[in-house]
């Protein structure tokens, strides 16, 4: 893995005419697209090739079997694409295109001049986003949340306040959907009343895993979900890899809040790298198994991350002055809407991820019992700490 502090970003320029802004994919243009991309040989990579050489996936297939050679086709290939696909393969097409018109499912194209402008200038952007909910012109300015799957408490409550401090501020948060931390980064962005897209390993008509069902609607409500694989497609095991690369793409960089050694979270930090994205960890306990991974990260050059405010500032000289503009105001408001009075401050500063005890705080703070009982009803008013049976309390 290359050092973080030098990322690498690979990009492949899509300069190529495609449907006029805010106007939806037609039928027949989209069953060009599927039908190119089942060609036998015609992997993502060729598939954005050819589309690039020739304008349009109709103008491929139309092609002879001389031009496609001479573009750079195998003879094999260009054979495979003036066959077409056989009749199986086009009967399941007709089945996908019925499913996205029942499904009211969005499909953009990399040539679409609304698909997500950082996703198009990765190495491999997905030729097809298969889109349910709303993807708009704010979620350029975006940040990933990633980690583990079996995250600690803690680790879920530092991921919520990162998501729900970063969606306050206007910025789309961008995770997988996934058990763990990714659940959290959603649910944090949604407290804040912000906008958050979730990035499936499967078809965009499943929801994996099953249970979180009800979440995803909640972010279709005020966000989106994405797709890349086939409707119906289910969430095999290779698929999740590929998405990691968009859940980066789609970001200004990728926060990794827990993560073991092994984690795929570590997958989609170093593809943020070679993307040229910003790579972030929050450090964690040296003996605590899901925190190996992001402490490793931080050895090889990630940025320490504590509180949403270390993203802001590492993130605003790379925006365009449009979106720096944007974000400014959100932070100053945010930043005087957010002081804490000194005993307020002092009581917050003395939680942490683990549970306290009232006397825990007083012994830590030095302040009487009806000021921390005070302060810390006063912070749990401001959604900033959370009260545990038992009179237990931690940082929200």
């Amino acid at each position: 893995m290359q050092p973080f502090s030098q990322p690498v970003g690979a990009h492949f320029p899509v300069e190529v005419a495609g449907p006029p802004s805010g106007q939806p994919m037609t039928r027949p243009v989209l069953e060009s697209w599927l039908r190119l991309r089942a060609i036998d040989g015609a992997g993502d990579l060729t598939v954005l090739r050819l589309v690039r050489a020739w304008h349009s996936p109709e103008a491929v297939l139309r092609a002879s079997r001389d031009d496609l050679i001479q573009s750079g086709c195998s003879p094999q290939l260009a054979d495979a694409i003036r066959r077409g696909p056989d009749s199986s393969v086009c009967r399941s097409i007709e089945r996908e295109l019925n499913a996205i018109e029942r499904g009211r499912i969005e499909v953009r194209s990399v040539l679409d001049p609304t698909y997500p402008t950082r996703l198009k200038t990765i190495a491999d952007p997905p030729p097809l986003l298969y889109i349910t909910g709303t993807l708009t012109e704010q979620d350029e300015l975006a940040v990933a949340i990633v980690g583990a799957r079996r995250a600690t408490a803690a680790g879920r409550a530092m991921t919520e306040e990162l998501s729900r401090d970063l969606a306050a501020l206007g910025v789309t948060v961008v995770s997988g959907l996934a058990r763990g931390v990714d659940a959290a980064a959603h649910r944090g962005a949604l407290a804040a009343q912000g906008r958050t897209i979730a990035v499936l390993g499967c078809g965009i008509d499943r929801t994996y895993p099953p249970e979180h069902e009800r979440l995803r609607r909640q972010i279709e409500e005020r966000g989106a979900i994405l797709s890349e694989v086939p409707v119906g497609a289910p969430p095999h095991s290779h698929h999740f890899p590929r998405r990691n690369r968009i859940i980066s793409g789609l970001s200004l960089g990728v926060i990794v809040t827990e993560a073991a050694i092994n984690s795929g979270s570590l997958i989609t930090a170093r593809l943020a790298a070679e993307q040229g994205r910003e790579v972030f960890a929050v450090p964690g306990f040296v003996k605590e198994d899901t925190s190996r991974g992001t402490n490793a990260l931080l050895k090889e050059g990630a940025g320490l991350i504590e509180r949403a405010q270390d993203i802001i500032d590492a993130i605003l000289p790379q925006l365009e002055p449009a979106l720096r503009l944007r974000l400014q105001p959100s932070r100053e408001k945010n930043e005087r809407s957010d002081q804490l009075g000194k005993e307020e401050q002092l009581v917050y500063d003395a939680l942490s991820y683990d549970s306290l005890t009232v006397d825990d705080v007083i012994v830590i703070t030095g302040l009487s019992v009806s000021t921390v009982m005070a302060s810390l009803l006063s912070l749990e008013l401001r959604q900033r700490v959370r009260q545990l049976p038992g009179q237990r309390y931690l940082r929200a």
